[in-house]
């Protein structure tokens, strides 16, 4: 497995992680009442401030992780894998990682700061693979 993979295989755990990092205390919080049915209406409840940045931040990571992919699955089946895309796979994986708490704790600017890293660090992947 390349090192792309391999940090993709670990981004999707990351984010089997921020799923039960936000359903947990989401649950807790609305209740499984709620939250196991169909959710026609609002909550009666709102979710605290951090477990609903932890949904923000777990959102983001699906966005995040459609463009991942793509700069993995192309410089994988490209046979374009160097010493810059396995980098900036790592990159992205920490960045990620490193999103969680600051999203949840509000860390401004760090959070827009460590988004911006790994969104690059993907681009700059597909970038180097096309060359």
């Amino acid at each position: 497995m390349t090192p792309e993979l391999t940090a993709l295989a670990l981004a999707g755990l990351v984010q089997v992680a921020q799923y039960l990092l936000f359903a947990v205390p989401a649950n807790l919080e609305l209740g499984t009442t709620y939250t196991s049915g169909p959710r026609d209406t609002p909550p009666a409840r709102q979710l605290s401030p951090v477990t609903a940045r932890l949904q923000r931040a777990m959102a983001n990571h699906f966005e995040g992780l459609i463009l991942f992919t793509l700069a993995v699955v192309v410089v994988t089946l490209g046979n374009q894998s160097s010493g810059v895309t396995q980098a900036c796979a790592w990159a992205y994986l920490a960045a990620r990682i490193f999103y969680i708490p600051a999203y949840a704790l509000g860390w401004c600017p760090w959070r827009s700061a460590i988004w911006a890293v790994g969104f690059f660090a993907t681009v700059a992947m597909l970038v180097a693979a096309l060359t």
